[in-house]
C-alpha cells in the first residue's frame, strides 16, 4: 500500500476505534490523536521527544513516521499530515500553495544539527579537511593511504538511504552540486551505517550528531525519572559512542580541526551543520500546535540537548570527560 494512503488510513482506523468505544479523542492543544512525519536522521530526538510529550500529555497520541525529507514535505502538501520535522525551511512558494488550499503555514527552527563523520575503531585517521572530505566523496580519494600513512585499503562512504537529506547536504554544500563517486554505498537506515562502520576498517559513515551520543545507546530510566532530570538546569556532558571514532574536521583555511561537540557547533569552527525546522499547517490550539510548542519550549530543548545536537534556544554549556 502506499505509504501516505496507509498513514491515513490507519489514522481514520484510530479514531473509528476510539469512537467505537465511546471514547473519541478530543483534538486540543493536550489531546487526541495526530501524525508526524519526520527526516528519518532526526529520529533519535523526536522518539525522545514524543515520549516525554505523551508522559507529560497522558491524552496525547502522537504517531511518527521517519521517512525521507522529501516524503515528509509532500505529505504536508498533500494535506496528509499537519506537522513535519525536516532539513530545510520551506519556501515562500511551499507558503503560497498552501495557501491556495486554505492553510496557513507556521514554521520554527528546532535545533542545529551536525553531521558527523565516523570511522572503525582501528582506523588511525584522526582529522580531515573540508577538501579531503570533497575528494574521497567526489572519488578523486579512493585509498587511506593517499591522505596519511596506512594499511588500510580502498575507502568506501556509506550513508543512511538513497533519498539521505545528509548527501543533500553534502552535494550542496561540499561538492559543489556534483554527485558522488567511487564506492559510495546507501544503507537502509542510520543504525545499518554505525553497524557496517564498526566492523569494516576501511568505512567512513555520514550520520547525524544525535546517533553517536551515549544517551543514545539506550537510557534505564522512566520516563517519569528523565521528565524530572530534565528540569536540572546541569551541564552537557562531551562524550560520544566507544563503538566507533568520530573524526575531526577542519575548514581548509583554519590550522585546527573540531569534533562535532555544542560549542563548536554553536561558534561554527565545527564546519559541517544545518538547521532543523518544525512546520505546521495546522489551527493554534490543536495538538499539532500543542508539540510544536512543547519541542521549542524549556523542556523540549533540553531533550535535543542530551542527544548532542544545538537547541535553538538554550546555548551550550560542556565538562570535559577524562
Amino acid at each position: 500500500m502506499n505509504r501516505k494512503l496507509y498513514i491515513g488510513t490507519l489514522l481514520i482506523a484510530l479514531v473509528a476505534l476510539f469512537t467505537a468505544c465511546g471514547k473519541q479523542p478530543k483534538n486540543t492543544f493536550s489531546s487526541g490523536i495526530t501524525t508526524v512525519m519526520c527526516d528519518e536522521s532526526f529520529e533519535n530526538i523526536i522518539s525522545q521527544e514524543i515520549e516525554m510529550f505523551e508522559y507529560h500529555y497522558p491524552k496525547a497520541n502522537i504517531m511518527p513516521y521517519y521517512v525521507d525529507e522529501q516524503t515528509a514535505v509532500d505529505s504536508l502538501m498533500d494535506l496528509k499530515t499537519q506537522l513535519i520535522i525536516i532539513s530545510n525551511k520551506l519556501s515562500k512558494a511551499h507558503e503560497a500553495q498552501l495557501k491556495l488550499k486554505n492553510r496557513r503555514l507556521y514554521q520554527q527552527r528546532l535545533a542545529v544539527d551536525a553531521i558527523a563523520l565516523i570511522v572503525n575503531n582501528k582506523n588511525t585517521l584522526d582529522e580531515l579537511s573540508i577538501s579531503e572530505l570533497r575528494n574521497i566523496l567526489l572519488g578523486e580519494t579512493k585509498n587511506w593511504d593517499e591522505i596519511e600513512p596506512s594499511k588500510l585499503k580502498q575507502i568506501q562512504v556509506v550513508f543512511d538511504h538513497k533519498h539521505s537529506s545528509i548527501v543533500k547536504y553534502m552535494v550542496d554544500s561540499i561538492t559543489g552540486g556534483k554527485p558522488f563517486a567511487g564506492e559510495v554505498y546507501a544503507q537502509q537506515s542510520t543504525r545499518d551505517v554505525i553497524d557496517k562502520v564498526s566492523k569494516n576498517k576501511n568505512t567512513i559513515g555520514l550520520i547525524g550528531v544525535s546517533w553517536i551520543t551515549p544517551d543514545m545507546r539506550g537510557r534505564n530510566k522512566s520516563a517519569a525519572e528523565y521528565y524530572q532530570e530534565l528540569q536540572k538546569n546541569d551541564t552537557t556532558t562531551l562524550d560520544f559512542n566507544d563503538n566507533i571514532k568520530v573524526l575531526k574536521i577542519r575548514r581548509d583555511d583554519y590550522p585546527i580541526a573540531f569534533k562535532p561537540y555544542q560549542a563548536y557547533i554553536f561558534s561554527g569552527e565545527y564546519p559541517l551543520y544545518r538547521s532543523i525546522y518544525v512546520a505546521t499547517t495546522a489551527a493554534r490550539g490543536s495538538l499539532p500546535h500543542g508539540f510544536l510548542t512543547f519541542l521549542t519550549g524549556y523542556v523540549g530543548q533540553k531533550i535535543i540537548q542530551n542527544t548532542g545536537v544545538l537547541p535553538a534556544a538554550i546555548q551550550p554549556r560542556m565538562v570535559q570527560v577524562n
